[in-house]
């Protein structure tokens, strides 16, 4: 250890510094505070190279120094004292009491040591304890200036444009904002809008429904409903008879409202419709409306279709034309043209025309309605009078009040049961079912002999009049029908008295192709007893008994083959 600093070390004493000031540079001054009595002791150099004078480990011989010349003027002999460094302009001067010199100034408080000495590179003295400048290499300044690092302060001096950079990010920032709102608004709209459309639709499907009208749930399709059995559905039937007041003649349809299946439906029969009497005897539609009147043909169709008819509406000509006034015209698709029947040459312009969406007033529809040209049959005069049925419902009031007035104003003479009110009512519900297109006419499949077809007992007796024939109270007679395959027409007569006779209800199926053998055959497992019965009545065997599929209109089917044979 250095003995300089060891205040407790023999032979020396501490020295005592005091703080005086700071020099140019910042540097704190001290400076010696002179003891009362001090003994001459030997000059200390911190610094001193060793062979100066230096002794490191304190052993008592040092070399002379040469003397120390602090301002390097090459002037190494001795110097003329000085006075003492006066700080506080005391006036008084310290004395170095070990030489003949006044004490020299030593800007870091240390007496400077007088003699000759090499000119060395100046130092600066310390004070124990402190650390002390850090020394730079010479000819590091700038010309002829010798700047330290401590002389140079580092301020941060405001950018011009930071006013500028703030306007850009608050700018920036606004723009961002801006557009984030504009998105919010946006999709804001979108889906306000879409919660629109959802109950716009939500609303016209429910309203749809409510009138039911929705695809696939309305009775325009031409499906039937398969929820409910065909037969078990609801249906309102009632027979129309268009009487031709000035050349003669009637027209005839049924007016179907099918309840369960929301579906109106007008269903022209043609006149040669063969009808079984009170008597068993058969006859035609036509001649059964001129001979037995409206009650004794609405029963005939029942028993043949298999329908249960509420009423009959006779509709004489002069009725349809009033008719059609009051609803105020109509619009029908001519299929033909119909001459003028007042017209004075034959050249004269027709009354209707043939053409799409042509307007009718009352007496032109019934033109149209009663017109059959030379060599058509009487099923092109019938689809004209189905067109001109639908059309006047299509401009009918749906109001049951309006209606039934209409039907009072015409002042015709209902039959009972029916009555004035029940008509218009009736009415009032087909006219709703035209207005939305729920409304079909067809056509009634009949064979030229009369007898009902394969194709209608399928379609318009099962699906639009109920499915197969209706069913038979306790009392009520077993319904045959018979289709002659025998080849012998007169076999058809034959089974009539036969069952007839036997008690049984007989309806003509007409004729077939020719068949080795009978068959009796019954749709319903309990019409099998009835069908037995039929077979033994008409002296068939047990075994041409089967299941099958029976007529639309009867509860048991026949087929005389060639091995039947009539009882004598």
């Amino acid at each position: 250890m250095n003995d300089r600093y060891d205040a407790g070390s023999a032979g020396y004493e501490a020295d005592q510094y005091e703080l005086v000031g700071y020099d140019e540079y910042g540097q704190p001054v001290y400076r010696q505070i002179p003891p009362q009595q001090q003994q001459p002791q030997q000059q200390y150099d911190p610094y001193a190279q060793q062979g100066y004078g230096y002794d490191p480990y304190a052993t008592g011989r040092q070399q002379p120094a040469p003397p120390y010349d602090p301002y390097g003027s090459g002037d190494t002999g001795q110097q003329p004292p000085t006075p003492g460094y006066d700080p506080y302009g005391t006036g008084t001067h310290q004395q170095h009491h070990g030489g003949a010199h006044s004490a020299q100034y030593d800007p870091y408080g240390r007496t400077a040591t007088s003699g000759q000495q090499q000119r060395v590179a100046e130092q600066t003295a310390y004070i124990p304890q402190q650390a002390g400048p850090v020394e730079e290499p010479v000819g590091q300044g700038r010309g002829d200036e010798d700047y330290r690092t401590e002389q140079f302060a580092f301020v941060e001096e405001p950018d011009q444009d930071s006013e500028d950079v703030i306007d850009w990010l608050k700018f920036t920032e606004n723009r961002t904002e801006r557009r984030e709102e504009a998105r919010r608004r946006a999709r804001a709209r979108v889906i306000a809008l879409v919660v629109v459309l959802a109950i716009a639709a939500a609303g016209g499907v429910g309203y749809l429904w409510y009138a039911g009208k929705l695809p696939g749930l309305t009775a325009s399709d031409e499906k039937t409903d398969t929820a409910t059995p065909v037969g078990a559905q609801k249906r309102d039937v009632i027979v129309v008879h268009l009487h031709n007041t000035k050349s003669g003649g009637t027209s005839t349809a049924l007016l179907v409202d099918n309840a369960t299946t929301q579906q109106g439906t007008t269903v022209l029969m043609p006149n040669s419709l063969a009808l079984t009497g009170d008597d068993g005897s058969t006859t035609t539609l036509a001649k059964s409306v001129d001979d037995d009147g409206s009650s004794g043909t609405r029963d005939a169709i029942d028993t043949v279709l298999g329908t249960e008819i509420q009423g009959t509406w006779r509709l004489d000509t002069p009725y349809l034309q009033n008719l059609v006034d009051l609803v105020g015209n109509i619009e029908v698709d001519t299929n033909a043209d119909v001459p003028d029947p007042d017209a004075k040459s034959k050249g004269a312009a027709p009354l209707v025309r043939k053409g799409k969406a042509q307007t009718l007033s009352g007496k032109t529809a019934v033109a149209y309605a009663t017109h059959q040209g030379s060599g058509e049959a009487q099923n092109a005069q019938l689809e004209r009078f189905g067109q001109v049925m639908q059309a006047v419902l299509r401009k009918l009031t749906s109001n049951t009040q309006g209606a039934t007035t209409t039907v009072q104003t015409l002042g015709m003479i209902i039959e009972p049961p029916l009555t004035d009110k029940d008509l218009g009512a009736f009415l009032a519900k087909l006219a709703d079912l035209a207005k939305g297109g729920d409304y079909k006419t067809a056509m009634l499949p009949v064979e030229t002999d009369g007898t009902l077809s394969a194709q209608a007992s399928s379609s318009v007796v099962k699906d639009v009049l109920g499915g197969t024939a209706k069913s038979p109270s306790k009392d009520a007679a077993v319904r045959v029908s018979v289709r002659n395959a025998s080849g012998d027409k007169d076999n058809t007569n034959a089974a009539r008295v036969v069952l007839l006779n036997g008690g049984f209800t007989f309806l003509e199926g007409g004729t077939a192709s020719t068949a080795a053998t009978s068959e009796v055959v019954y749709a319903d497992a309990a019409d099998k007893d009835d069908a037995t019965e039929v077979a033994k009545t008409l002296g068939l065997s047990s075994g041409a008994v089967s299941k099958g599929e029976a007529a639309g209109n009867a509860d048991v089917s026949v087929v005389l083959g060639q091995d039947y044979e009539p009882s004598s």
